[in-house]
């Protein structure tokens, strides 16, 4: 069975810094794989090639098979990823219903004149819109606060409305980049559930990026290690996290 991410010998540079140098990672299907380091290691960057916001100066990325090395973000969101941010970016005077149903547009669609003049092909894709946005809010218990402003909701249900937007888009792969990331104790507890959640109701793979290693050591099954731009270690997780060479990275001498 083909990996369903696999990226071989992937690198970029900006000038002469090598800021990702060598990159290869396997992420089988319904995988939880963790992307680790200290800072400015590069996982964001990687996440950025994987995503077409950068282009890469070497490698190759393959989802599920298909090859999308070079790929605009628009034509990589379609070919099936979705991503989060570590700030959220959520649309902050929409409604939480309309935020997810800007991620259904992927796959749902009418023509600017059917919008103008909401003919019944208009009328159709919106209701079907708003009852999968609805059946997402469910998920994540946000159904009662549909109408309310993005901005309204508490810090940890904007982390699960960001997570509902991104499934919108009907990924294959959902990269989450730092989602724990000014979270507390409870709701990053409350996190690492939704996670699982995601995984296992959706058929999700999920790579993410986290400083957090209680929640990595949680639900992590595999990780990757990055240490200036280049794999220090991979493997299982409790394996990893208990190298010597993964601690000296992040604790020092």
């Amino acid at each position: 069975m083909a990996a369903m991410l696999k990226v071989d010998s992937l690198g970029i540079s900006f000038g002469g810094l090598k800021a990702v140098d060598n990159f290869n990672v396997e992420i089988e299907k319904n995988e939880l794989y963790g992307l680790i380091g200290p800072n400015g290691a590069g996982k964001t960057t990687v996440f950025n090639l994987l995503t077409g916001v950068y282009k890469p100066t070497s490698g190759q990325i393959s989802l599920d098979g298909d090859i999308i090395t070079g790929l605009d973000c628009e034509a990589i969101s379609k070919k099936g990823i979705a991503r989060t941010f570590q700030n959220i970016r959520l649309f902050s005077q929409l409604s939480v219903l309309d935020n997810v149903k800007v991620g259904l547009h992927n796959n749902h669609g009418y023509s600017t004149l059917d919008g103008i003049f909401r003919t019944p092909k208009f009328r159709k894709v919106e209701k079907e819109m708003d009852e999968r946005a609805m059946e997402l809010l469910g998920v994540f218990e946000l159904e009662d606060y549909c109408t309310y402003k993005a901005s309204n909701l508490p810090y940890g249900q904007q982390r699960k409305l960001e997570i509902a937007r991104a499934l919108a888009t009907g990924p294959k792969l959902l990269l989450l980049d730092e989602p724990a990331a000014g979270m507390n104790p409870n709701e990053t507890e409350e996190l690492m559930n939704t996670i699982r959640l995601v995984r296992d109701k959706f058929d999700m793979t999920i790579l993410l990026i986290e400083h957090d290693m209680k929640l990595v050591s949680g639900i992590c099954d595999r990780l990757t290690v990055l240490n200036f731009g280049q794999v220090l270690k991979q493997g299982n997780t409790q394996d990893v996290l208990h190298d010597p060479e993964v601690v000296k990275a992040y604790l020092g001498d």
